[in-house]
């Protein structure tokens, strides 16, 4: 009902298990799947996995009881695009939807740090190897990536590294590209298993 009253959005289907969540996003267009994570046959990491997977432009955005759930880990790590508590509010939870299919992480930056941070010992070491990754950055997108990983938010690394916003929204689509992450979340988790951020 939330969901229809907007506008702008509409529930294209609705299942109760993550197997049927998957086979719902092979059939039809679906922008933004709201997974919860603890469902029957198939939980909510599995399908999210099984979902990024896809050969399709579909975000999934997990909503969980508690702030840190370990399975929110998991389906941050499986592609999920962020998570939202399920008592948030209507215009919270209709901001998020717009925000995860606008391509962006639904979660404050900082608690996102926070999530990640409480699970920092379950990411794999780094290696001389993944250190490679970041050498394809300029100094400034490694600046950029240390603000994003402390809980930055656009404005926040704009007047922290005197740069205009527009300046640090192209800098953060480099990073998105240079580091092959999904989204924010994503260079969150790089950062931190670099070491970055602390």
């Amino acid at each position: 009902m939330l969901i229809d009253s907007a506008d702008d959005m509409e529930t294209v289907g609705e299942v109760d298990n993550g197997r049927d969540a998957v086979a719902l996003v092979k059939t039809r267009p679906v922008d933004v799947v709201l997974m919860d994570i603890r469902m029957p046959i198939m939980d909510g990491t599995e399908a999210t996995r099984l979902i990024s997977a896809l050969d399709v432009d579909t975000k999934v955005l997990v909503l969980t009881t508690f702030d840190l759930d370990e399975y929110v880990f998991a389906a941050l790590r499986n592609g999920a695009s962020g998570f939202l508590l399920k008592d948030a509010l209507p215009e919270e939870l209709l901001g998020a939807i717009r925000s995860v299919a606008a391509g962006d992480a639904v979660v404050a930056p900082s608690t996102t740090k926070r999530l990640l941070t409480h699970f920092a010992d379950l990411l794999p070491k780094a290696t001389k190897e993944d250190g490679k990754r970041l050498d394809a950055l300029t100094d400034r997108e490694r600046e950029v990536l240390e603000e994003v990983a402390r809980g930055a938010n656009n404005q926040e690394i704009s007047e922290r590294l005197y740069m205009a916003e527009g300046t640090v929204k192209t800098h953060i689509g480099r990073l998105l590209s240079k580091l092959d992450a999904r989204d924010r979340v994503g260079l969150v988790l790089i950062a931190l298993e670099e070491g970055l951020g602390d």
